[in-house]
């Protein structure tokens, strides 16, 4: 007698619940071990992952359509197995994110990943972890082809007239007035209404949800329409929680919220069109749709890595939802604002000149005097900061500050849009970005470059000398090397320092909305004294200002301590901005005036300079786009057909990439 027969056979004879759930799961592993090993896809991509044929499942199909006394034993004990199953756990908890931290849910996971757990057989959740125990085996389930899926479930459960599926839909019924409590509760908490509700509780699509759905479940087909519509109002309120938190500050407890609506909401539109199929064809296929959701969220629920991906895409949505709007200015979109880049750019570039001088100013006190690392690294954080700031003020643009905010612009068109039509846009937004960025890098470099000689020139017809001396202006040579110091790793280490700085002013931002600190400067109780006036314009001034004063004063101390760090440690390192140091390379050509040319060592600083500029811009909008891209769970199947648009797009049209509109 063949394995399966045997196998077949126990579940056939087996006398109470318990013997039939065990030959279950013991058959179920027999046709698991006898498949090759299949990955895990993601739900976004069921459609393209490519059913395989499977070995064990042909055989076990032969068995049972070969022997219909068997098949009619088996469905007996498949009705027994499952009638004895509760299954509220399984619709309305399975998948949907817990209450509980990050570190009490991580301890929960690994505490069962490590101490022997007994399976749980009268539960429909614990039947399904046991017969799919793993990824591969969900993989497995997921390339099932539905005609097999439906061959299976006609071969292993009773016909309709059985009384296991009235017993069925009564456990789905509760699973879906469950769920829908779970949307009540979330959807009508005070984080998700905010301090000003639009309406009151009875007028809300979460509060009328449940009106319209269970007179569907008790009937059993009615008001379907009703109930689509329901759902449809609950995701227009959740796009208006969006618009609120984007105005008001973002709130760890509303990006939870609309991540526990949202797949409450689609559990719920899953459990209903069962509901809604009754006893048409068209059932199965719908179960089928559930099924693969439960697979996968009952197989993410017990991993470590899963909790770990969905708290930190959790907490990059926090970060670029108030990112996005910002970035929009400095994105090109025509040749009028793609010029208008180049000026403010120019402008910052004449500006930095000056920083560049009094960068080189305090490098000279600290080698002259001594002076300890802190105090220096404080002075050319405060250097820098000022200018930033002074920058920011006079509405100039730094190139190396765009990408944090650009990248953050395309977490939008992720949110927003689905298919080719989000690809497309992608692509398009890419290519302005590029565009702008490489305008306003190019007229940075440019005029600190020709500010920083003009400014020597203008020195040394005052003082009979040049800024930079000429022994300091060959060690300046030197250190911009990319083959003689460490330019390569530092110019990707200020690439990280400016996007954490964006990180910072984006908390800043967020803070200060969330908590409404203009409004607290406008209305304090010193008003009195100051004037409520004058008040009033401080407030608007912090809102206005503060995200950037976050990112430029963090930008500059992190840029100026990051040496005065490396010393204290012992290690090497340094910061290497394209902008500064292409106006501290210019006065050291300058300071060497007619030997500026040296031995051809200057060639080596401007490669030096190319580096910090690829990888100061690269680095940063890199690291901007992936946590952009994983707020919004962009899949590697549309990262790499969005690579391969872009792609096409620059041979096809590489023009675009200079000019907004260029060919």
């Amino acid at each position: 007698m063949s394995d399966v027969s045997i196998l077949l056979n126990a579940l056939a004879e087996a006398t109470d619940h318990d013997a039939a759930s065990e030959a279950l799961l013991a058959l179920a592993a027999w046709v698991r071990a006898g498949d090759i090993p299949f990955t895990l896809g993601p739900l976004a991509s069921q459609q393209s992952i490519e059913p395989l044929p499977f070995r064990r499942l042909e055989e076990l199909e032969s068995r049972l359509q070969a022997d219909q006394a068997l098949a009619v034993a088996v469905r007996v004990a498949m009705a027994k197995v499952l009638s004895g199953c509760g299954g509220e756990s399984l619709f309305a908890r399975v998948g949907l994110p817990s209450d509980r931290g990050f570190l009490a849910e991580a301890g929960g996971r690994l505490a069962d990943r490590i101490l022997p757990q007994p399976m749980d057989r009268r539960s429909l959740a614990g039947l399904l972890a046991g017969m799919l125990p793993d990824g591969a085996a969900v993989g497995a389930f997921q390339r099932l082809p539905a005609e097999r899926f439906a061959r299976l479930l006609e071969l292993l459960l009773p016909g309709p007239e059985d009384p296991l599926w009235p017993h069925l839909l009564g456990i789905l019924a509760d699973g879906v007035r469950l769920v829908i409590a779970r949307i009540q509760a979330q959807g009508l908490s005070p984080a998700m209404r905010g301090a000003n509700p639009a309406h009151p509780v009875g007028a809300s699509p979460f509060w009328r949800l449940a009106t319209v759905a269970i007179p569907l479940i008790e009937g059993g087909g009615n008001g379907t329409v009703a109930v689509r519509e329901a759902i449809d109002a609950c995701r227009v309120e959740m796009h208006l929680v969006h618009q609120r938190i984007q105005r008001d500050g973002v709130q760890v407890d509303v990006v939870y919220g609309l991540e526990v609506l949202d797949r409450c909401l689609t559990r719920l539109g899953l459990m209903l069109a069962i509901i809604e199929a009754g006893d048409r064809p068209d059932r199965v296929e719908a179960v089928r749709r559930l099924l693969l959701r439960l697979a996968l969220h009952s197989h993410q629920d017990r991993s470590l890595r899963d909790l770990a991906r969905t708290n930190l895409r959790l907490m990059h949505q926090k970060i670029v939802e108030r990112s996005a709007s910002v970035g929009e200015h400095y994105i090109a979109y025509d040749r009028r604002s793609y010029w208008s880049i180049w000026l403010h750019a120019a402008g910052g570039g004449v500006m930095t000149v000056g920083t560049a001088a009094v960068k080189v100013a305090i490098s000279s006190l600290h080698h002259a005097v001594h002076l300890a690392a802190v105090p220096t690294g404080l002075l050319y954080g405060a250097n820098y900061a000022v200018s930033f700031v002074a920058l920011q003020h006079l509405h100039l643009i730094l190139a190396t500050k765009q990408p944090a905010m650009t990248a953050a612009t395309l977490a939008g068109i992720v949110r927003s849009t689905q298919g080719e039509a989000r690809i497309e846009a992608l692509v398009e937004r890419t290519a302005l970005i590029c565009s702008s960025q490489l305008a306003a890098a190019l007229a940075n470099v440019i005029m600190v470059a020709l500010g920083a000689f003009a400014f020597d020139t203008l020195w040394h017809l005052a003082s009979g000398r040049h800024w930079v001396g000429p022994d300091e202006a060959q060690a300046i040579y030197q250190t911009l090397s990319p083959l003689d110091s460490g330019t390569v790793f530092y110019a990707a280490l200020t690439g990280v320092i400016l996007w954490a700085s964006s990180l910072v002013g984006g908390w800043m931002d967020n803070f200060s909305a969330l908590h409404r600190l203009d409004r607290g400067i406008a209305e304090h109780r010193y008003g009195s004294v100051l004037g409520r006036s004058r008040l009033a314009r401080w407030g608007a001034a912090w809102r206005t200002h503060i995200a950037g004063w976050g990112t430029n004063i963090s930008l500059g101390l992190m840029l100026g301590m990051t040496p005065a760090l490396g010393e204290m440690l012992g290690l090497p390192l340094d910061v290497r901005h394209v902008t500064l140091n292409s106006g501290i390379l210019s006065l050291a050509c300058a300071g060497l005036g007619e030997q500026w040319w040296g031995d051809g060592f200057v060639l080596r600083a401007m490669a030096g300079i190319a580096v910090m500029f690829v990888l100061n811009l690269g680095v940063s909008f890199a690291l901007s786009l992936f946590t952009a891209t994983r707020a919004f769970e962009l899949e590697p199947g549309e990262l790499r057909r969005y690579v391969g648009a872009l792609l096409r797009r620059a041979l096809r049209h590489p023009g675009s990439f200079v000019l907004p509109g260029g060919r």
